[in-house]
């Protein structure tokens, strides 16, 4: 199933609108524009891959700023949406999150996944503890 054309661009574009606000640092208002997006994606959410990017964006912006909750809620989520227990950055987060809310357990069982798929580059980019939960593993 696909969305219509018409509502898919009006999600595309809250949430284009929302990235915009990330890149300016205004978490709270592209909270805002993505819980909108969210909002327009039919009953069931889990069905449409529009919420899995949709889930991903409110999880990662919560992540930035320090909502480590509302993340976690956002990236489990953002799992059980289409293609979503596949993605690499949302196992990263997810697990970062975790790792946040001191849940090392559970955040180096993110962690790995996230290697599995996608290598250490995938932590390139990211504080090296988060890394280190996992180095032992590997």
């Amino acid at each position: 199933m696909e969305l219509h054309d018409e509502l898919y661009e009006r999600i595309v574009s809250l949430c284009s609108q929302g990235d915009d606000l990330v890149n300016s640092f205004e978490f709270e208002n592209a909270i805002k524009m993505y819980l909108k997006a969210l909002d327009l994606v039919p009953e069931p959410k889990q069905n449409w891959e529009a919420s899995t990017w949709i889930y991903t964006a409110l999880g990662d912006t919560s992540y930035m700023n320090k909502d480590y909750d509302a993340s976690k809620h956002f990236l489990f989520n953002a799992i059980n949406c289409p293609d979503g227990i596949e993605n690499p950055f949302i196992m990263l987060r997810l697990g970062e999150t975790l790792y946040e809310l001191g849940d090392v357990n559970k955040a180096k069982e993110y962690l790995l996944r996230a290697y599995i798929l996608e290598g250490y580059s995938i932590f390139e980019n990211e504080d090296d503890k988060y890394f280190d939960v996992i180095r032992s593993e590997i």
